[in-house]
C-alpha cells in the first residue's frame, strides 16, 4: 500500500488493486473518473448518507434537497457502468420529525434515482442487523409505542434487465435437514398445494450449497476488527456508520468476476474496497472526510 495524498491531488492512497480518493463523489467522478472509466465499471456498491431528521457527524440532507441530490447522481453512475453492470444502494428508514410515523422520503429518492438513470430494479434486499440498538429512541425506548428499527433495504439497479449475476457464487451451507435429505434415494415428489410440481430428482441433487434468500443477516459488533485496532492505536476517529463485511462481500461475489472494477462513491471506512481487494477485484473508493479515509488504511495492514 502506498499513501500519496497531497494538496494537488485527490488520490489519498492506493494498493495493488485499488485507489481511494478524497472529495465529493460528484466532483471526483466528473473530473477524475468519468472519462477514464466510462463503460468499464461492473458494480457501484454504496451506502449514501441517509435522509435523517437529526444531523450526525457525517453530513446528511433532507426533503426535496436530498431527493434532487440523489437523483443527480444517477446519470454519473450510469455512464460508468458496463452494459451488464449494476448499482446497489443501501438505504435506511427515515421518520417524520417529531412524529412516530415513517417518512416516504427514502422511497421517493430511490424512485427518482431509478427514473433519472432509466435503471431497471432487479431485486430488493433486506439487511437485518440483530445487534442493532433500539431506535428511534423517543418512540421505542421512552414512550414504548414502536419496536426497534433493525433493518435497511438494498436496492439492486441495473443498466439492462439482464445484468451479470450468478447465485452459484453466493451459495450458503445446506441445513442439517437438507444434508440428510441428500443422502436419500427418494423424495416425496409431486404436486404441492401451491400447485408447484416437484420432480423426483429436484431436491436430491447436491449443488454445493443452497441458494440464499434476499435477506442478509449480519452484525457489526466485533472488537477484534483490524480497522478498530488501527484507529485506536493511531488515535483516529471511528466512522459512525461502519458496514459489516458480509454486505459488500455478497454483492461483489454475486454481481462481479475477479478482475472487474467495483466503485464505492461513499466509502466511509472503506469496507467495500477491502472486500474487493480480498476477492481480487479492482476497486475505487471515494470519501469526503480525510479523517475517515485515514482510518480505512487499517483495513489493508
Amino acid at each position: 500500500m502506498q499513501r500519496i495524498y497531497n494538496e494537488d491531488s485527490p488520490l489519498f492512497f492506493q494498493t495493488n488493486l485499488g485507489k481511494l480518493y478524497i472529495g465529493q463523489c460528484e466532483d471526483i467522478i466528473s473530473n477524475q473518473l468519468l472519462h477514464k472509466l466510462e463503460g468499464q465499471v461492473q458494480l457501484i456498491f454504496t451506502s449514501p448518507p441517509f435522509p435523517l431528521n437529526r444531523k450526525k457527524k457525517y453530513d446528511n440532507l433532507n426533503g426535496e434537497e436530498y431527493i434532487m441530490w440523489l437523483e443527480s447522481l444517477a446519470p454519473l453512475f450510469k455512464n460508468l457502468l458496463t452494459e451488464t453492470g449494476s448499482v446497489v444502494i443501501e438505504m435506511g428508514n427515515a421518520w417524520e420529525r417529531g412524529s412516530p410515523v415513517c417518512s416516504l422520503l427514502p422511497l421517493e429518492a430511490l424512485i427518482r434515482f431509478k427514473q433519472a438513470g432509466s435503471f431497471y430494479l432487479c431485486q430488493e434486499f433486506v439487511y437485518y442487523n440483530p445487534a442493532r440498538l433500539p431506535a428511534p429512541i423517543e418512540w421505542v425506548n421512552k414512550k414504548r409505542i414502536r419496536v426497534k428499527d433493525a433493518f435497511t433495504k438494498l436496492w439492486w439497479f441495473a443498466k439492462s434487465n439482464n445484468p451479470y449475476a450468478d447465485n452459484r457464487n453466493v451459495l450458503v451451507e445446506y441445513s442439517e435437514r437438507m444434508k440428510r435429505l441428500l443422502n436419500k434415494s427418494q423424495y416425496n415428489s409431486g404436486k404441492r398445494p401451491s400447485e408447484y410440481v416437484i420432480g423426483e430428482k429436484s431436491f436430491l441433487t447436491n449443488n454445493g450449497g443452497a441458494i440464499p434468500s434476499n435477506v442478509i443477516v449480519a452484525s457489526n459488533t466485533s472488537s477484534r476488527d483490524p480497522y478498530l485496532k488501527y484507529c485506536r492505536k493511531n488515535s483516529l476517529e471511528l466512522h459512525p456508520a461502519r458496514m459489516p463485511r458480509e454486505i459488500p462481500q455478497f454483492f461483489i461475489n454475486f454481481l462481479t468476476k475477479p478482475g472487474d472494477i467495483v466503485i464505492d462513491p461513499f466509502a466511509g471506512s472503506n469496507t467495500t474496497g477491502a472486500v474487493a481487494e480480498k476477492y481480487q477485484r479492482q476497486w475505487i473508493s471515494i470519501e469526503a472526510e480525510e479523517k475517515y479515509a485515514s482510518g480505512s488504511i487499517g483495513r489493508f495492514q
